[in-house]
């Protein structure tokens, strides 16, 4: 079954982690990234695609004409992951000392085709790269670019306390980022309607202004029961 990115894209991430819960396919602890990763740009829309991973360094000079001599090769291997790339760097060295990222690396991954950019560094040039619409993560901001170079490409990186490999499907919005397991992932996006509209039960009965505290434990428990009986009907898929 084909995964529906645009569907996916929809939701916001909580949301789709909610989603994921109900599958019972790993502990509720993990599959997302930790705190130390946040949106530069919270207000752009959540971004869904499938992580082309590297990673980069910037204390030390790699050799002359480095910062920006593997973009070429990392925008060709664009070509193994299976949809739309996100590129997620870590950054080898701790802490930072120099911004992943800047205007002239988002504007070539927008280009060949990217839709976001995951670092565990830094993130600098974000009114120019705002200006782009595209999204980025980062664990904070350096004004300048150091030695950035990138060290590999399409091996396993570790950001934000999460395990990401070439092709695992990423869903991130302001609120973080979420692996989705592929053997659920096409389920996720067709489950996910009937998660919000469980959820509704209980916001549109504090949109009425009602104090009746009856009403609004009925009004829960009928949002978990709707809950419960969804997460019931997935795994029984």
């Amino acid at each position: 079954m084909s995964v529906d990115l645009k569907l996916l894209a929809q939701y916001d991430t909580p949301t789709i982690c909610n989603v994921i819960e109900l599958f019972e396919v790993r502990p509720r602890t993990a599959g997302y990234m930790d705190s130390r990763i946040r949106a530069c740009f919270p207000e752009m829309p959540p971004i869904v695609g499938y992580a082309s991973t590297a990673t980069m360094r910037g204390a030390v000079a790699r050799g002359a004409g480095a910062v920006y001599n593997s973009l070429d090769q990392q925008v060709e291997a664009f070509a193994q992951v299976p949809g739309p790339p996100i590129v997620v760097f870590q950054d080898l060295d701790d802490p930072a000392v120099a911004a992943t990222f800047g205007e002239i690396m988002c504007s070539t991954y927008q280009a060949f085709g990217a839709v976001g950019l995951i670092t565990s560094g830094a993130a600098r040039d974000l009114d120019q790269v705002r200006r782009l619409g595209f999204s980025a993560f980062s664990n904070g901001t350096i004004a300048s670019h150091g030695y950035t170079h990138i060290v590999d490409i399409h091996v396993p990186v570790r950001v934000g306390g999460l395990t990401v490999f070439r092709g695992t499907l990423l869903h991130a919005d302001a609120n973080g980022v979420t692996d989705i397991p592929g053997e659920i992932a096409a389920q996720v996006a067709e489950v996910a309607a009937d998660y919000v509209a469980a959820e509704a039960v209980v916001l549109d009965f504090v949109k009425t202004g009602s104090k009746d505290v009856k009403q609004y434990s009925a009004a829960r428990q009928e949002a978990m029961r709707r809950i419960a009986e969804l997460g019931k009907r997935v795994r029984r898929g």
